[in-house]
């Protein structure tokens, strides 16, 4: 896929998504959506790609859904298409099923779906001029990308209720204050720093290993008792301590000397992986 709304560029084993409308604020279309979807499954399927940052070109992260369309923007009878999975939830969704460890950098303005994106992202990291709104109480309509899921998961549900029923925009340092990012950077840091973080996914640790991490950490957030996470845990230790890359981790060790993990999330998970049902929408 040629992609006409995002950049896709790999360096040194990152990935740097840029959504890359900014005469639009990147606000978000049905054209984002199926290029955001394509990109992360072309990362899920090379191993060279350890870890994915996700910005914004310009001054904005994401401006939210793109309203060209007014009054009927939200309205799918108006448009013929009736009651449809909503697109926001599917990004949303295949980031939550993504094999790699995902860093926002929002490097300014995201309301709507340019906020609740993130919300199903790793870790976020803000620069001082980024502002957030759950803006959908004064747009007449309902949270979406799944953010009733995973935002009070983020930052409780009070927060959560707080940002939502007022649809304020707020400021990065009220985002920090309360969990929603990581840390707050100087414009021309932010990207310097997500980088950072992403390079210590991505060197001397076990592609498989991550991955798993990934899945056990997210999946067990709807456990209704700590015997799944067991049942998991235990699979996992057994299917990946008889593995080459737990081999090289225990000799590299012994050796003093950096890991090279040969394991490929495109070829060598775990036998019992994934371990969910998979969901679809009714």
């Amino acid at each position: 896929m040629n992609y006409e709304t995002i950049i896709y560029d790999v360096e040194d084993g990152i990935l740097t998504l840029t959504l890359n409308r900014p005469d639009k604020l990147n606000a978000f279309n049905a054209e984002m959506l199926q290029e955001m979807i394509d990109a992360l499954d072309k990362a899920d399927a090379d191993d060279n790609v350890k870890a994915i940052i996700v910005t914004g070109a310009g001054r904005a992260f994401c401006a939210g859904a793109d309203l060209s369309k007014g009054g009927d923007t939200f309205d799918h009878d108006a448009q013929g298409t009736g009651l449809k999975p909503d697109g926001g939830g599917l990004l949303t969704l295949r980031i939550f099923e993504c094999m790699k460890p995902i860093i926002s950098a929002c490097n300014g303005p995201a309301v709507g779906v340019g906020v609740t994106m993130q919300c199903a992202m790793d870790i976020r990291l803000a620069s001082e001029k980024a502002k957030y709104g759950f803006v959908f109480a004064k747009r007449g309509i309902v949270p979406e990308a799944c953010s009733s899921w995973f935002l009070p998961r983020v930052v409780g549900i009070s927060t959560a209720l707080e940002w939502a029923y007022s649809g304020r925009i707020f400021e990065a340092g009220e985002a920090l204050e309360r969990r929603l990012v990581r840390s707050v950077h100087k414009p021309d840091d932010l990207l310097r720093a997500a980088r950072d973080l992403a390079h210590e996914f991505a060197e001397e640790t076990s592609s498989i290993s991550v991955a798993m991490v990934r899945h056990m950490m997210w999946k067990m957030l709807g456990a209704d008792h700590p015997m799944e996470a067991h049942k998991v845990d235990s699979r996992g230790v057994y299917y990946t301590g008889r593995s080459i890359d737990a081999k090289e981790g225990v000799q590299s060790f012994l050796e003093k000397r950096p890991a090279e993990f040969p394991g490929k999330v495109s070829a060598d998970m775990p036998d019992f992986f994934p371990w969910w049902d998979e969901r679809t929408f009714e």
